[in-house]
């Protein structure tokens, strides 16, 4: 296929556990293959300390697995709408900003994706959630402001964005065969994005699709909260939270809360968080978990917990129980975790996300029988619980599943050919 039969713009979706792009070309699947053959590059990045570069993805992963001496940064679209993404961060010695971090990852991607198309890209469509920030709508524009400087920086000088839920719509729209009313539930790491859209073959063509949209909402809610709720109730337990101190006051839980959240593990290895620790070792009624959160902090072991909590997550989608082997910790030490535990633990989640269908069903007006599809896709689309809460409001549309993590990348792709050819 020549280059001229292709796209002339990429459509990238910056996830918050995972990324894709997608390049539109005739007999081609939209996707590109952007780490070991595979689609997805895990949204992560290791600054290797010993060899002084970062690395990125999976390649990221097990270099810090396997025992480097660096940092290790995750979840880095959830910076977007936080006070952190103004701040600095030590990396390799230096004070870097979380704004050229958030680059540096946006440019991997660009980079690997003009390496693997052999050529440069000037346009772009990206993703974006319905709502970076919940009810504030000054700091969602800055989160989406944000993502256009550091665009242009990496050479983009066309930008543009489609909601993610809106460009799994596309994606799905490329293989019905007769209209629907689809309801997309995506849900990603650090948001739950809907649309409710009418699609059709005959649309597929059509520049113009606002009419067609007749309502979009989400929820800041995805699967980074899920995993945060079953760490602090299944595993924390474990390492004091909970714990009285003697006064009868509970044990203070900042360092538990920065464990069991992605972009905030760095924070309990500061020596001012370390010394606020060590203030109340003395003051707790049974020392036991402190002490093991010591052990964990010496081990600068968070990261490596929290991803056995999401490897957990995930098993927990299929099977009805995972244990934790936390021996490195103390020897015997394990964490029994089942799916009724989780599903406890992410009730006021699933609440706020079937809040929100309901909502944005209404502000449609729009019948629940009126809808014939509800389509999932987004990394933790497959939880059960999340399935029943958002089903039992539209219990007569047939289910659909996406492809989980590639269905936003695929539209965005669309789009993207749509609008700059």
């Amino acid at each position: 296929m020549s280059s001229a039969a292709a796209a002339r713009a990429l459509g990238i979706d910056f996830g918050t556990s995972n990324s894709t792009v997608g390049w539109q070309r005739p007999g081609q699947h939209a996707l590109l293959p952007l780490e070991d053959g595979k689609p997805t590059l895990p949204s992560v990045v290791f600054f290797n300390l010993e060899e002084r570069r970062p690395v990125f993805g999976r390649l990221a992963l097990h270099e810090y697995l396997e025992g480097y001496e660096g940092r290790l940064m995750r979840s880095l679209k959830s910076l977007l709408g936080s006070s952190l993404l103004k701040s600095e961060t030590t990396v390799l010695g230096s004070a870097v900003p979380f704004k050229q971090i958030l680059g540096l990852f946006l440019g991997e991607l660009k980079s690997r994706a003009e390496a693997i198309a052999g050529r440069e890209f000037e346009q772009v469509v990206l993703g974006r959630p319905v709502f970076f920030v919940d009810d504030d709508p000054a700091a969602d524009r800055e989160a989406q402001d944000t993502l256009v400087d550091v665009a242009r920086k990496l050479g983009f000088a066309e930008i543009s964005f489609q909601y993610e839920p809106i460009a799994a719509a596309f994606d799905y729209e490329s293989v019905i065969e007769r209209e629907e009313l689809v309801l997309i539930v995506d849900i990603g790491g650090g948001t739950s994005d809907f649309s409710l859209v009418r699609l059709s073959p005959e649309r597929r063509a059509l520049s113009e699709r606002s009419a067609d949209i007749l309502a979009t909402g989400g929820v800041h809610v995805g699967g980074t909260d899920f995993d945060k709720q079953l760490s602090l109730q299944g595993v924390m337990p474990l390492f004091g939270h909970g714990s009285r101190m003697k006064s009868g006051a509970p044990m203070p839980t900042a360092t538990h809360l920065n464990l069991a959240t992605w972009h905030t593990i760095n924070a309990v290895y500061a020596p001012a968080s370390q010394r606020s620790l060590a203030s109340m070792r003395y003051d707790i009624e049974d020392p036991t978990g402190i002490d093991r959160l010591f052990r964990l902090i010496e081990q600068r072991a968070g990261h490596w917990l929290a991803m056995e909590v999401e490897a957990s997550k995930i098993a927990l989608t299929d099977t009805d129980a995972r244990t934790v082997d936390l021996a490195r910790i103390e020897p015997g030490l394990a964490a029994a975790l089942d799916r009724s535990l989780f599903e406890d633990a992410i009730a006021d989640a699933l609440a706020r996300v079937q809040g929100a269908v309901a909502r944005l069903l209404e502000d449609a007006g729009v019948r629940a029988e009126a809808v014939d599809t509800l389509f999932f896709t987004g990394g933790s689309s497959g939880i059960p619980a999340l399935r029943r809460a958002v089903g039992e409001l539209l219990p007569q549309a047939r289910r659909v599943e996406g492809d989980t993590f590639g269905s936003i990348g695929a539209g965005l792709a669309i789009e993207a050919a749509r609008r700059y050819g």
